[in-house]
């Protein structure tokens, strides 16, 4: 199973390199799945992998000048500090049991595992439609409130269900800036490595024992993966290859429902 994980690491980082997001909707499943970790050291562990992949990722992308560090201060301060809220203060105090009658018993896996499923269908819609979003034009305000909020409620979110919300900020800073593709993705991976690691650095690892050498380790190999995606983005067609992790990500997700509701 750990020989499997590794493996299935390699195409978090492929995921990271080549869309510039997507991985930690993998990584959360991997580590709870194959390596056996609980949800809370799950979603830890996958905002530090995530994070320093995608650092590694964005010095790649900003070698090419395709990050603009205005829009990734702009959208990144606060979706760190939202990350950092929630990996501080709401989940350390969540209790296991949130809800028990003679019938029924809701606990903190089902919710935090719940709204990450919730989360990864919508990741694989967006990837299996695969809309093509227009910046706005050069003649329309850029709406920085609007970039704020939006940075907030992701770094929430991020924080909540330990992924990095890539498939989400891409199209985003499309929509509400001028950016373009790959400029949006560059910048994410800024956003994504920042909150990431806040939330991770600033909030689990004051709060629970991290174990450094498997971090270290699957974190090496998600990074020779990010290469590999990146390395690829010159001779696969990106919109192929989207679609196609957009319903392998609808058959995890699934499978997480099965397992964690009714298995």
């Amino acid at each position: 199973m750990e020989i499997i994980g590794f493996f299935l690491a390699i195409l978090i980082g492929f995921s990271i390199g080549f869309f510039g997001g997507g991985g930690s909707i993998l990584a959360v499943p991997v580590l709870a799945y194959l390596f056996l970790f609980d949800e809370q050291s799950a979603t830890a562990y996958s905002l530090f992998i995530v994070g320093i992949t995608a650092a590694f990722a964005s010095v790649k992308y900003n070698s090419k000048d395709l990050i603009n560090w205005k829009i990734a201060s702009i959208f990144g301060v606060p979706s760190l500090v939202g990350v950092w809220l929630v990996r501080s203060f709401i989940i350390p105090i969540l209790p296991e049991i949130i809800y028990e009658s003679p019938e029924f018993i809701f606990t903190r896996r089902m919710l935090i595992f719940g709204v990450f499923i919730l989360l990864m269908l919508t990741a694989s819609v967006f990837m299996i439609k695969n809309d093509k979003h227009k910046s706005k034009s050069n003649s329309e305000e850029i709406n920085y409130f609007l970039i704020i909020f939006e940075g907030l409620l992701v770094g929430l979110l991020t924080g909540f269900v330990g992924a990095g919300g890539g498939f989400l900020i891409v199209p985003a800073i499309i929509l509400l800036t001028n950016l373009d593709v790959k400029k949006a993705i560059g910048t994410s991976l800024v956003i994504i490595a920042l909150k990431s690691m806040v939330g991770f650095l600033f909030g689990d690892a004051l709060l629970m024992n991290v174990d450094w050498k498997f971090l270290m380790l699957f974190s090496t190999v998600t990074t020779f993966g990010m290469f590999l995606g990146i390395y690829s983005t010159r001779y696969v067609k990106h919109d192929q290859l989207k679609k196609a992790f957009g319903y392998f990500l609808i058959v995890i997700s699934v499978s997480m429902f099965l397992k964690e509701f009714f298995i």
